[in-house]
């Protein structure tokens, strides 16, 4: 496998990769000063993918909703029944995984035997073992979960949040699915699922750390079992998701302090990947830190009234085929917080975005991604998650550098459409 080699004349960081002949993406990021490595290794596939053509059928597959998060549990479990984690622990490497709508991952973070570690994360994750008496053991522990998600205040508030935004895109279901639809899982499924989406041409693995990209490569490269690489790509199939949102309030009650809130703003802007992509997530997060970060009118107005605590935050939530803003904390007038975005939002399409809070914050922005590189899990993930979008995040500052006033004051009036926002709140019981 050839590594091809980049440096940024920016940011002096590097970048190795390359494309190993059963399809895999492979990306190093050498931190030379650092004493710990971390390694990601992930499929896109994640909760919302439960309608797909496998390449060489013509017939639509459909799958049990949260198949995807149960397919990540049966992973850990081995033909020769050792315990993956073990492995992990005996050369010093702290494993995990996660499901989220879009990608699976497998990783750990390691401060010795990086190779072995590496050896480890690719041999499990390309040796699926299910059987029947597995399955139904896992349908009682994953419903467990379930269960408890489903009394989880901060939980709730965001699914039936997803609830009021859309109307047919499955990124409204939970990501573990119903105990109902667990139900009916089955190893055939599950193989199914594994031998479409963990074929390693639909995969990639990012390592960043203290590492010699030749080794790691040289690892990777043996730790590749039989693969054949697919010649198109699985295609999703997803509903059709009208503009509308399906309803602008919902209301739960649980064992909450105090009431929860999420509000925000269904996107219509979508369809695309890259670095378009990208560029209007950095827009859409240069227009939240200007209307609701702690420099704000809005937070100041809010935070000295008592509408807000610490627990306030934001966040623009992207793919190419839906996205949307969020807004939450806790609240004891949900409602009154409701109001005064929606209040505020009107007050800025009548008098324009600010251009010297525009100018500020865009360099905050620039900021935010410099420091990302200190943190390398927090990078090699985000790095991961762009990857997988078609976004070439080593590069972010071309499209950084792209982003003008007008951009993202059209951004804002495309986006904060009142008729496209929802409120979801928990009270306490």
């Amino acid at each position: 496998m050839e590594l091809k080699f980049v440096k940024s004349d920016i940011t002096g960081e590097e970048l190795y990769y390359g494309k190993h002949s059963s399809g895999l993406g492979v990306y190093i990021i050498p931190k030379k000063d650092y004493s710990k490595a971390y390694a990601i290794f992930g499929t896109r596939y994640g909760s919302v993918d439960s309608k797909f053509v496998v390449p060489g059928e013509s017939g639509l597959t459909e799958v049990p909703d949260g198949i995807a998060h149960y397919l990540e549990h049966k992973m850990f479990d081995q033909p020769d029944g050792s315990n993956v984690f073990d492995k992990f622990a005996k050369y010093g490497g702290n494993a995990n995984a996660f499901t989220s709508f879009n990608m699976t991952a497998y990783l750990f973070s390691a401060t010795q035997d990086i190779e072995k570690n590496i050896e480890t994360l690719m041999d499990y994750v390309q040796s699926p073992y299910f059987t029947e008496e597995s399955v139904r053991k896992e349908q009682g522990i994953i419903g467990q979960e379930i269960r408890m998600y489903d009394d989880n205040g901060g939980w709730r508030v965001f699914f039936n949040f997803l609830e009021c935004l859309y109307q047919e895109h499955p990124v409204k279901k939970d990501i573990a699915g119903t105990v109902e639809s667990i139900s009916r899982i089955t190893p055939e499924y599950l193989y199914k699922c594994y031998n479409t989406f963990y074929n390693l041409s639909n995969m990639s693995i990012v390592v960043a750390g203290n590492v010699d990209p030749v080794k790691i490569a040289k690892v990777i490269e043996s730790g590749v079992k039989k693969n054949e690489p697919f010649d198109e790509e699985i295609r999703k199939v997803y509903p059709n998701e009208p503009d509308e949102i399906a309803k602008a309030y919902t209301e739960q009650k649980l064992s909450v302090a105090m009431p929860m809130f999420m509000l925000g703003f269904k996107d219509t802007d979508t369809g695309y990947s890259g670095k378009r992509l990208l560029k209007k997530s950095i827009e859409m997060n240069i227009i939240l830190k200007m209307l609701f970060g702690k420099s704000s009118r809005l937070y100041k107005d809010l935070y000295e009234k008592g509408l807000i605590n610490n627990s306030f935050s934001f966040e623009y939530t992207m793919q190419p085929d839906y996205a949307f803003t969020a807004i939450d904390g806790e609240s004891s007038d949900p409602k009154a917080v409701y109001d005064a975005v929606i209040n505020e939002v009107d007050r800025i399409r009548n008098e324009g975005l600010s251009k010297d809070d525009f100018e500020r914050i865009k360099k905050v922005i620039w900021g935010d991604y410099i420091r990302s590189h200190n943190d390398i899990e927090d990078y090699a993930g985000t790095f991961m998650r762009m990857l997988f979008m078609d976004i070439d995040y080593f590069n972010f500052i071309d499209a950084y550098k792209s982003v003008t006033f007008e951009d993202v004051q059209a951004r804002f009036d495309n986006h904060f459409v009142k008729e496209r926002g929802a409120l979801s709140v928990v009270n306490p019981v």
